[in-house]
């Protein structure tokens, strides 16, 4: 049966002016090795009952890394910082290259054609950075605009997708890509911690790209991808200590630190983010047909689901990309939208809702009309 849209964009309240930008393509890419949440149990020899059930009920049945060589006992080498940015630029590039070149295929253009590009990274830092090298190794224009959003966390994909929706509107016809790159096995320290143990269970390594332009000379004729009509954020300060990135002294090493209330101050605050995002349009959560939400964690998706009051199947991409690869960071909420892409359940006039979270802790959100 055909399902009849929910409310075209344009009758919103507060519709998206004319030269409204739409997401034109997308693309993704993962490291070649894929592993279940036993093969990286047994790799590193983790015996810990406490542990291994972090690990096993996190509803993550496999995800791609870039784990450490095996020394000659068959344990996993340690690591140092420098081998971890090592690691966080060569899988990076190359993970970001396959992305950009899918997301480019997709939207039936070529490197030259790139006019914006953001890259966005949280797993480590590198001078000049992703833009720059994205540039150099794979043919797009010396004269491409450029941007690197640095240390955002989770929650910068849609915090870097506002920043080039508006370049892409303010220059109508011109192509910006928006690429998320994260590596990040590059950030884990193995220490049999708690702490890190939970970091180590839920994060992989993914890239996801996403073209956008606005309707101009010979490019009137608008693609069946959505267009952002507005982009909403929700800090919360009593959590700014709740998801960190800091150095180790212990280890000489970067570490992430969740904090294991996170999924419950997320969720008791996801009804107000969204709230703030529909406010003067005269819309509620009835009225959104899609939800693309990061894959932050099965606590992190059961509480945002509840609060909202979404049905299992309204987040089935968010748990589907949660069970195949893990929490991506930045980019998780782009393979859950290339998911629903490719379901092509989404008719003109529906509207939908992109969320994501981390560190500030921060609820992002962007409303979107097809």
């Amino acid at each position: 049966m055909q399902r009849t849209a929910v409310r075209a964009p344009g009758d919103l309240p507060e519709r998206a002016p004319s030269g409204a930008a739409d997401l034109i393509g997308v693309g993704t890419a993962v490291p070649p090795f894929s592993y279940t949440q036993k093969d990286i149990l047994d790799t590193f020899r983790i015996t810990d009952p406490r542990i291994r059930s972090i690990f096993m009920g996190g509803a993550i049945e496999r995800r791609n890394l870039t784990l450490p060589p095996l020394g000659p006992d068959g344990y996993p080498v340690d690591e140092t910082q420098g081998d971890l940015l090592r690691k966080h630029t060569e899988t990076g590039l190359r993970m970001g290259g396959e992305a950009v070149e899918r997301c480019l295929k997709d939207a039936g253009a070529g490197p030259a054609d790139v006019r914006y590009l953001c890259c966005v990274t949280s797993t480590g830092l590198l001078t000049p950075g992703f833009s720059a090298l994205l540039i150099k190794d794979f043919g797009l224009e010396p004269s491409c605009q450029r941007l690197d959003v640095v240390g955002m966390g989770c929650n910068a994909g849609l915090n870097a997708l506002n920043a080039v929706a508006g370049w892409a509107a303010g220059h109508p016809g011109e192509l910006a890509l928006m690429v998320c790159i994260e590596a990040c096995s590059a950030a884990y320290v193995f220490d049999g911690t708690l702490r890190s143990s939970v970091v180590n269970s839920l994060f992989g390594d993914g890239s996801a790209a996403v073209a956008v332009r606005a309707p101009g000379p010979g490019t009137e004729e608008r693609r069946p991808g959505p267009s952002p009509l507005r982009f909403s954020s929700h800090l919360i300060p009593e959590a700014v200590d709740a998801m960190r990135y800091d150095w180790d002294e212990s280890h000489g090493k970067f570490s992430f630190y969740l904090d294991p209330e996170i999924p419950y101050v997320v969720g008791a605050n996801a009804e107000t983010a969204v709230a703030r995002l529909l406010a003067g349009t005269g819309l509620d959560t009835g009225d959104v047909a899609h939800w693309v939400v990061h894959s932050g964690g099965k606590k992190v998706i059961d509480a945002v689901r509840v609060n909202l009051g979404l049905s299992r199947h309204d987040v089935r991409h968010t748990t589907g990309v949660l069970r195949d690869h893990g929490n991506l960071s930045s980019g998780s909420f782009l393979f859950s939208y290339e998911r629903l892409r490719e379901e092509k359940a989404a008719v003109p006039g529906d509207l939908g809702v992109l969320m994501t979270m981390g560190p500030g802790s921060t609820i992002e959100t962007a409303l979107v009309g097809w």
